[in-house]
Protein backbone atom coordinates (compact mmCIF):
# COMPACT_ATOMS: atom_id res chain seq x y z
CA UNK A 1 0.00 0.00 0.00
CA UNK A 2 1.54 3.35 -1.28
CA UNK A 3 1.86 6.18 1.67
CA UNK A 4 -0.99 8.43 0.33
CA UNK A 5 -3.90 5.30 0.03
CA UNK A 6 -2.67 4.59 3.78
CA UNK A 7 -2.57 8.38 4.85
CA UNK A 8 -6.92 7.94 3.61
CA UNK A 9 -6.93 5.29 5.19
CA UNK A 10 -6.18 6.22 8.27
CA UNK A 11 -8.24 8.94 8.14
CA UNK A 12 -11.19 6.88 7.37
CA UNK A 13 -10.67 4.67 10.27
CA UNK A 14 -10.65 8.05 12.02
CA UNK A 15 -13.77 9.56 11.17
CA UNK A 16 -15.69 5.57 11.78
CA UNK A 17 -14.30 6.03 15.25
CA UNK A 18 -15.18 9.64 15.56
CA UNK A 19 -18.74 9.19 14.22
CA UNK A 20 -19.28 6.31 17.03
CA UNK A 21 -17.39 8.51 19.56
CA UNK A 22 -19.29 11.27 19.17
CA UNK A 23 -23.15 9.84 18.34
CA UNK A 24 -22.84 7.79 21.72
CA UNK A 25 -20.37 10.13 23.81
CA UNK A 26 -18.14 7.44 23.92
CA UNK A 27 -16.88 3.91 22.93
CA UNK A 28 -14.67 5.07 19.70
CA UNK A 29 -11.86 3.19 21.37
CA UNK A 30 -13.88 -0.17 21.21
CA UNK A 31 -14.31 0.96 17.57
CA UNK A 32 -10.68 2.07 16.96
CA UNK A 33 -8.21 -0.29 18.07
CA UNK A 34 -9.59 -3.29 15.76
CA UNK A 35 -9.52 -1.05 12.94
CA UNK A 36 -6.16 0.10 13.76
CA UNK A 37 -5.27 -3.60 13.79
CA UNK A 38 -7.31 -5.06 11.30
CA UNK A 39 -7.41 -2.29 8.22
CA UNK A 40 -3.96 -0.25 9.45
CA UNK A 41 -1.92 -2.93 10.78
CA UNK A 42 -1.09 -1.45 13.52
CA UNK A 43 0.49 -3.56 16.44
CA UNK A 44 -1.83 -4.12 19.59
CA UNK A 45 0.07 -1.85 21.94
CA UNK A 46 0.51 0.61 19.14
CA UNK A 47 -3.36 0.38 18.67
CA UNK A 48 -4.55 0.95 22.11
CA UNK A 49 -1.75 3.81 22.61
CA UNK A 50 -2.98 5.63 19.57
CA UNK A 51 -6.45 5.09 20.38
CA UNK A 52 -5.90 7.05 23.94
CA UNK A 53 -4.27 9.99 22.11
CA UNK A 54 -7.22 10.22 19.45
CA UNK A 55 -9.70 10.01 22.14
CA UNK A 56 -8.91 13.52 24.02
CA UNK A 57 -9.11 15.82 20.86
CA UNK A 58 -12.24 14.04 19.48
CA UNK A 59 -13.81 13.72 23.26
CA UNK A 60 -13.10 17.92 23.55
CA UNK A 61 -14.92 18.34 20.63
CA UNK A 62 -17.68 15.94 21.19
CA UNK A 63 -18.47 17.43 25.17
CA UNK A 64 -18.76 20.90 23.85
CA UNK A 65 -21.38 20.23 21.30
CA UNK A 66 -23.02 18.06 24.39
CA UNK A 67 -22.54 20.89 26.37
CA UNK A 68 -24.12 23.82 24.12
CA UNK A 69 -27.04 21.45 23.48
CA UNK A 70 -27.27 21.32 27.27
CA UNK A 71 -26.95 17.37 27.67
CA UNK A 72 -24.27 17.95 30.57
CA UNK A 73 -24.66 17.74 34.45
CA UNK A 74 -22.05 20.14 35.69
CA UNK A 75 -22.15 18.78 38.72
CA UNK A 76 -20.53 15.55 37.46
CA UNK A 77 -18.01 16.65 35.67
CA UNK A 78 -15.35 17.24 38.47
CA UNK A 79 -15.83 14.14 40.28
CA UNK A 80 -15.76 12.18 37.03
CA UNK A 81 -12.34 13.76 35.57
CA UNK A 82 -10.67 13.10 38.50
CA UNK A 83 -11.54 9.13 38.35
CA UNK A 84 -10.87 8.66 34.38
CA UNK A 85 -7.89 10.89 34.63
CA UNK A 86 -6.18 8.47 37.75
CA UNK A 87 -7.87 5.21 35.69
CA UNK A 88 -6.09 6.79 32.84
CA UNK A 89 -2.71 7.31 34.53
CA UNK A 90 -3.37 3.93 35.65
CA UNK A 91 -4.04 2.09 32.90
CA UNK A 92 -1.82 3.59 30.31
CA UNK A 93 1.24 2.03 32.62
CA UNK A 94 -0.73 -1.72 32.82
CA UNK A 95 -0.48 -1.45 28.70
CA UNK A 96 3.28 -0.63 29.48
CA UNK A 97 3.90 -3.89 31.59
CA UNK A 98 1.55 -6.74 30.34
CA UNK A 99 2.19 -8.80 27.18
CA UNK A 100 0.14 -8.61 24.23
CA UNK A 101 -1.77 -11.90 25.27
CA UNK A 102 -2.92 -10.34 28.37
CA UNK A 103 -4.23 -6.94 26.89
CA UNK A 104 -6.49 -8.98 24.16
CA UNK A 105 -8.23 -11.38 26.60
CA UNK A 106 -8.36 -7.84 28.84
CA UNK A 107 -9.85 -5.59 25.86
CA UNK A 108 -11.86 -8.85 24.22
CA UNK A 109 -13.51 -9.66 27.77
CA UNK A 110 -14.42 -5.87 28.39
CA UNK A 111 -16.15 -5.95 25.02
CA UNK A 112 -18.12 -8.65 25.81
CA UNK A 113 -19.39 -7.41 29.03
CA UNK A 114 -19.84 -4.01 27.54
CA UNK A 115 -22.38 -5.65 24.68
CA UNK A 116 -24.17 -8.36 26.91
CA UNK A 117 -24.95 -5.28 29.32
CA UNK A 118 -26.06 -3.48 26.62
CA UNK A 119 -28.25 -6.36 24.97
CA UNK A 120 -30.38 -7.37 28.57
CA UNK A 121 -29.93 -4.52 30.36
Amino acid sequence: MNQKSKHWLLILTGASAGLINGFFGGGGGMVIVPLLMCVCAFLRKSAHATALCVMLPISIVSAIIYAINGSFDFNLILPVTIGFTIGGIIGALLLNKLNEKWIKYAFSIIILVAGIKLLFF
